[in-house]
């Protein structure tokens, strides 16, 4: 019997959500109905919780018995394992549809879609990790801990902001999950600035950094990389949000080794 997605629990969205976004065995706790992953965007942010956490533990605890450096890239490492290169994934793809697909857009989609890895994907995924590790080393590990914790969320509710903004560029038929995530309502809105917002609103009280540089030039980030997206492909993949999230957090994490 199928389920509508009105008649699933709250609960059932944000079960998908985890099992969805992580590789962890959440699903062998709880198998919700198969309409939630139209919403796993929704609890994106929440996801982000997790995985920055992880990734300020690591940080945090990891200076205590391990060389700084040798923590920074086991907390890559630990959020790779977490997520399954899931975003990373996503963001090489982006990188061979953009940077080989020129301005045809259907040669965009299809390169995205294919599984192998070129040379555009395989640099920006060096050249990402190798940005994210030497900010991170550039901070001291609690400032770096604390940034890590805030940026993994508020750049998933940045990226989200692609749902509202454009339609999906596939169908239902050809996307990678066989899933379209369904248009984000006001009260999803809602749901996602508390979810990404509150810890950033949080770590900027308690460092007393610039607000305004912080919060809205990975916006600025995020809006030029929706232009490039929107010319196009008139239209988002789930590549592209992946891309979106780890650029965007990446420049949050750039902003803040800048300003502190």
């Amino acid at each position: 019997m199928e389920i509508q997605l009105d008649q699933t629990h709250w609960y059932d969205r944000i079960w998908a959500a985890f099992i969805f976004f992580t590789r962890l065995p959440f699903w062998r706790l709880h198998q919700p109905p198969k309409e939630c992953y139209k919403t796993v965007v929704e609890h994106w942010p929440l996801t982000g919780w997790l995985t920055g956490g992880a990734m300020a533990a690591t940080l945090y605890f990891g200076c205590m018995i391990l060389p700084y450096p040798v923590v920074v890239i086991a907390a890559i490492v630990v959020r790779l394992l977490i997520t399954g290169a899931l975003h990373e994934d996503g963001l090489a793809d982006f990188l061979d549809g953009f940077g080989g697909g020129g301005t045809d857009r259907q040669r965009i989609l299809d390169i995205m879609k294919d599984s192998h890895i070129g040379t555009y994907g395989v640099l920006g995924l060096i050249l990402y990790v190798l940005l994210l590790s030497a900010t991170l080393y550039s901070m001291p590990s609690e400032l770096a801990a604390l940034i890590i914790l805030v940026a993994d969320p508020y750049s998933k509710m940045v990226a989200s902001q692609l749902i509202i903004m454009m339609p999906y560029a596939r169908t239902e038929d050809t996307a990678k999950n066989k899933t379209v995530y369904r248009k984000i309502d006001w009260k999803a809105g809602i749901s996602l600035t508390i979810q990404g917002f509150f810890p950033m609103a949080a770590f900027l009280w308690y460092t007393g950094l610039p607000w305004h540089m912080i919060i809205f030039l990975p916006c600025i980030v995020m809006y030029f990389l929706y232009l490039l997206i929107w010319r196009r492909l008139q239209g988002y993949t789930g590549d592209c949000c992946g891309a979106v999230c780890l650029l965007v957090e990446l420049a949050t994490c750039l902003v803040v080794c800048a300003t502190y």
